[in-house]
């Protein structure tokens, strides 16, 4: 398969369809991105190579034309000497070389117009691999999505499974006997305070009998000085 036709293929591709039919979407991908790169390499060493051509053409074509014009000056210089034979003979070598500059011209044109064909078609296929790439990442990107999402669909399966409750029902239970041990062990801190809370009342109920003592001595007092009937 020629180069070019290699490119009209990969460019013309539709890419969408081609996923939507593969077993390995992924697979088929890589493969793709793998001959466009080699392509690539190959239409670049291609252009590369007519840009020689075309400047070997060029070089060529400027000493054909520095001929003819050379042997026009000998062709004049004949007929001013009065050598028409000699002047009939340059003649002859100019028109040999005038052709040769012609030809050397229409290949230079064709040596362009390759040039130029080759430059479009690694523009599209430099495009088309960037498209490619992208459709790549996006797949990695799924594919990771997806396999996160099945890892945890496991996890979610195995924590709702009757084995993990009935071990972690076993722990709680555990957890619960240890702290019924350690208040047997230690009152803690609840017990204390109500304890706390019984004296204070005391201390208050106290302080209250002291101040209603003080208040019936006052009255006491009073009574005492007033006058007797």
């Amino acid at each position: 398969m020629g180069i070019f036709t290699r490119v009209r293929d990969i460019i013309s591709a539709n890419l969408n369809a081609m996923l939507d039919k593969a077993e390995d979407p992924e697979k088929l991908i890589r493969l793709m991105i793998k001959e466009m790169e080699d392509t690539l390499v190959e239409i670049k060493a291609s252009c590369a190579g007519a840009m020689v051509t075309k400047r070997k053409i060029e070089r060529d074509c400027q000493t054909v034309e520095t001929r003819a014009g050379q042997w026009g000056e000998k062709a004049q210089l004949a007929v001013d000497k009065g050598r028409e034979d000699l002047a009939r003979e340059a003649l002859m070598q100019k028109r040999g070389y005038t052709e040769r500059s012609a030809a050397l011209q229409k290949e230079r044109a064709e040596c362009e117009a390759l040039i130029r064909q080759y430059q479009e078609d690694i523009t599209q296929l430099e495009n088309k691999l960037g498209t490619v790439r992208e459709k790549q990442r996006l797949l990695i990107q799924r594919h990771i999505h997806a396999q996160k999402r099945k890892r945890a669909q496991e996890d979610l399966r195995r924590l709702d499974s009757s084995e993990a409750f009935v071990r972690f029902e076993q722990f709680e239970n555990r957890i619960e006997r240890m702290e019924a041990e350690a208040d047997l062990v230690n009152p803690g801190p609840s017990t204390e305070h109500q304890l706390a809370e019984e004296f204070a009342r005391l201390e208050g109920d106290e302080e209250i009998e002291k101040e209603l003592a003080k208040l019936k001595a006052t009255v006491e007092q009073k009574t005492a000085g007033l006058p007797q009937d």
